[in-house]
């Protein structure tokens, strides 16, 4: 259960990070988000007050490993520990939205292609590093993370994805014998946001359809681990076994 848990959101201010931060606000967990949009990160503060005062907003940038390992750390400190860790933050092609595609690889600037990588899986990968240690010292712990796929246009995005999906596959390995489930959750669409086009919001399904994925996936058994998962008929089902 989410319940009394001590839950770590990266990109928790606004989007599908702040669904589940408000739905395992809802569910009785401690919950700390994490952003770089200040102004949104105090405005989804205040929303999640209103649910339950176990809350703390931190401004960091995932890409920065000194200000990510200080901010596990003021987690870890506030609320004596943490036990999920929601790898969310990252830059997505919103093309479903109907904004313009990202360059093709040969127009693509090497600065737009660092800044995607280092953000979806540089920030991932620092985030876990410097969660695991808290997680190990209890023997127990759920590291999720956000997998997506993409169409024409979304190149640097697929590969951060495809990336993020090996990670997460060895570092279940390596953290198994601690009981620290690491596991990727699939929405199974593309999700229309807050900040999406009313057009877009009218035809897509929100955010609040993930709230049970996220809430199975902090549930989830460790013969999950390693696995990218999805939502079907109420229960976390693997992706690309029958």
């Amino acid at each position: 259960m989410i319940r009394d848990q001590i839950a770590v959101i990266t990109g928790g201010a606004k989007g599908i990070g702040r669904q589940i931060a408000l739905t395992y606000a809802h569910e009785g967990a401690k919950v700390a988000i994490v952003d770089l949009d200040r102004d949104r990160l105090r405005k989804t503060e205040r929303e999640l007050r209103g649910i339950t005062e176990q809350v703390l907003a931190l401004e960091a940038d995932i890409r920065q490993e000194h200000l990510v390992e200080r901010m596990l750390a003021q987690a870890a400190d506030h609320f004596g520990g943490i036990d999920v860790l929601v790898n969310n933050a990252g830059i997505v092609p919103h093309f479903a939205w109907g904004v313009p595609r990202w360059p093709r690889i040969r127009e693509m600037e090497e600065v737009f292609w660092d800044r995607v990588l280092s953000t979806n899986l540089g920030g991932t990968f620092l985030c876990t590093k410097h969660v695991l240690p808290y997680m190990e010292q209890r023997r127990s712990g759920h590291v999720i993370t956000l997998h997506g796929g993409g169409g024409m246009g979304s190149c640097v995005y697929v590969v951060s994805k495809d990336a993020i999906r090996t990670f997460t596959r060895f570092v279940a390995e390596e953290e198994r014998e601690y009981n620290v489930c690491v596991i990727c959750v699939s929405p199974g669409s593309a999700i229309a946001t807050e900040d999406a086009p009313d057009e877009a919001r009218q035809r897509m399904p929100g955010p609040e359809t993930v709230q049970q994925h996220f809430l199975l996936a902090a549930e989830a058994g460790m013969q999950l681990s390693g696995k990218v998962v999805t939502l079907k008929d109420g229960k976390l089902e693997v992706v690309g076994e029958s």
